[in-house]
C-alpha cells in the first residue's frame, strides 16, 4: 500500500449555539455545513466535515483552499 503524505490544514470554524446545539460553518469552504448537539459532538462533526471536504477535492485533483486565519482552531489530518 502506498504512504500518503500528512497534511495538516487549519480553517477558522463558526459555531452557532441554537440552543439546543450547534450549527458549525467554514468560511473558506463553500457549503461546509454540519451540526453536533455540544460543542465536543461539534468540534468532531467539524473535523469530520472537513476531512471529508478535503479528500474530495483530492480526489477530483483540485487544489484545496489557503488556511484562513483563526477564530477557533480544529486540526484535520488526512
Amino acid at each position: 500500500m502506498k504512504k500518503r503524505k500528512e497534511i495538516i490544514y487549519q480553517y477558522e470554524v463558526i459555531f452557532e449555539s441554537d440552543g439546543e446545539g450547534y450549527t458549525i460553518t467554514v468560511p473558506k469552504l463553500p457549503g461546509l455545513v454540519t451540526e453536533g448537539d455540544n460543542m465536543r459532538e461539534a468540534r468532531e462533526m467539524a473535523k469530520d466535515a472537513i476531512r471529508c471536504y478535503l479528500e474530495a477535492l483530492l480526489k477530483e485533483k483540485m487544489i484545496p483552499f489557503r488556511h484562513a486565519k483563526r477564530k477557533e482552531k480544529v486540526k484535520v489530518v488526512i
